[in-house]
């Protein structure tokens, strides 16, 4: 299945950047004329995307010829080559913007995603991404936040049961939203996880005395309305901490005995890796 929208994502972001063809080669490179190109890093990092310009380059042209230099997650320097790439010119230049942004946007994440897990150290405390993504383009952005070596949260809609702030006021509060959810889940025979959003410690009274769930969000608590919360839960339902944590507050979130910090900003607001293909 993966392979298959991989596959579909790159026909449907080549036809966007193709149009009716690359005039700028049509015009002055020869069908015929042949070279070679390298991936240049410019920025300290993690690499991402490997895999996927493996996919990419034979779609564009089965002639192409890629030697893999760097592996996904590895840790790379300015200066460093992730691979080489050869064959007709046309072709090469054809691939080089799609295959950059792709790998420059997964490797911005895979670093960041880095740099929290690495605050993290020693802690039990794993960190999730979330569904703040660029359409289109969260399947690649989640294999990013894993490569880094994060966790992802769900998928989608589809893949486990959130209930956040809105769902709870329109189903008229806690204890409705989760005896109807228990309910739903049995008339439609799904299994899936339910999660539940608190926004304050009489929440997760109200929670813990209801039940029936397998994680509650802690969602913009203070460092020490966590570790209160913690204490209460007390290892009864999965903890996660949610909002405006970053890369400065993360540790003492884990501090306090979460099991899972979700950072929108992984995926959200990113700064590209900087790299360059090169002709050579």
């Amino acid at each position: 299945m993966e392979n298959r929208i991989l596959r579909e994502f790159i026909l449907k972001s080549l036809a966007e950047d193709l149009g009716d063809g690359d005039h700028s080669s049509l015009a002055c490179i020869p069908a015929e004329k042949t070279g070679k190109a390298k991936l240049l890093i410019k920025e300290k990092g993690i690499i991402a995307g490997i895999r996927v310009a493996g996919a990419l380059f034979p779609i564009i042209d089965e002639d192409l010829k890629y030697d893999v230099v760097l592996e996904d997650g590895a840790g790379v320097l300015p200066g460093d080559i992730a691979f080489y790439i050869s064959g007709r010119q046309r072709s090469i230049l054809k691939s080089e913007r799609l295959v950059l942004n792709i790998m420059q946007r997964m490797s911005g994440i895979a670093t960041s995603t880095h740099e929290y897990v690495k605050e993290l150290k020693g802690l039990k405390t794993r960190i999730l991404d979330t569904r703040k993504t660029t359409p289109g383009f969260r399947f690649l952005e989640k294999e990013a936040v894993r490569i880094g070596g994060g966790l992802n949260h769900r998928m989608g809609l589809y893949d486990m049961i959130m209930l956040k702030d809105n769902h709870i006021d329109y189903a008229g509060g806690i204890e409705k939203a989760i005896i109807k959810t228990r309910e739903y889940l049995k008339e439609t025979k799904l299994k899936l996880k339910i999660e539940i959003e608190a926004r304050s410690l009489d929440d997760i009274r109200t929670i813990l005395s209801v039940g029936g769930v397998d994680r509650i969000m802690l969602d913009n608590f203070s460092i020490k309305e966590t570790l209160s919360a913690v204490k209460e839960i007390s290892g009864r339902y999965e903890t996660e901490s949610s909002g405006g944590i970053t890369l400065r507050t993360i540790r003492s979130y884990a501090e306090c005995g979460v099991d899972f910090i979700s950072v929108g900003a992984l995926t959200h607001q990113i700064k590209s890796l900087d790299m360059s293909l090169k002709a050579i």
